[in-house]
């Protein structure tokens, strides 16, 4: 492996990380309605549990409002039942074939449970970032050890990787800072 490679591969890994950070903070609830809050339910579709989007059409009526209009009949139940009993405190009501996600306005203490939350998420995706960093000055340590780069070298790609480390929480804390005024917002 090359020095080269050996930062391409921890930017790409920490890329992933921060990837990772915006899908955990896609999941928190803030007190507007988006159609990806929905996104990690699971429905039973004919005995496989299977993400509510591959089995109806979910879409956002207004600010306060999700609709999800399910493509078979029989599975306004299954879906309507699927979302009530997520971990998302939500309450359904369905006509006819559309069922209709209210989105209740949040307490204050509820918001900074979220902040919290959104924080905790934020500090793993530090941690996994700072993993990485030390990942990739192992690898640099075990090339200099095999004499394919000098000490130099190292020290100059050390510092480095100790830069994109630094980028990647800067980051993690402007991605957390945009996410809790999302939730403090009323």
């Amino acid at each position: 492996m090359s020095i080269a490679e050996v930062r391409q591969s921890a930017e790409q890994k920490m890329q992933k990380s921060i990837e990772a950070l915006k899908g955990s903070f896609a999941k928190i609830r803030t007190g507007r309605a988006h159609a990806g809050l929905l996104d990690h339910i699971m429905v039973d579709y004919y005995g496989n549990a299977v993400p509510i989007g591959q089995v109806a059409n979910v879409s956002v009526q207004d600010a306060r409002t999700i609709t999800v209009q399910p493509w078979e009949k029989k599975m306004v139940q299954v879906v309507d039942k699927a979302i009530r009993e997520s971990d998302l405190g939500l309450n359904p009501a369905t006509a006819g074939d559309v069922i209709r996600v209210p989105m209740p306005p949040l307490s204050e203490e509820r918001r900074r449970e979220l902040t919290k939350v959104a924080r905790h998420e934020g500090e793993q995706t530090k941690v996994a970032v700072r993993n990485l960093r030390r990942d990739a000055n192992e690898q640099l340590k075990k090339l200099l050890k095999e004499k394919a780069i000098s000490e130099d070298e190292e020290r100059r790609m050390q510092d480095e990787i100790q830069k994109l480390t630094d980028r990647f929480v800067l980051e993690v804390d402007r991605l957390l800072g945009v996410k809790e005024q999302e939730i403090m917002t009323v």
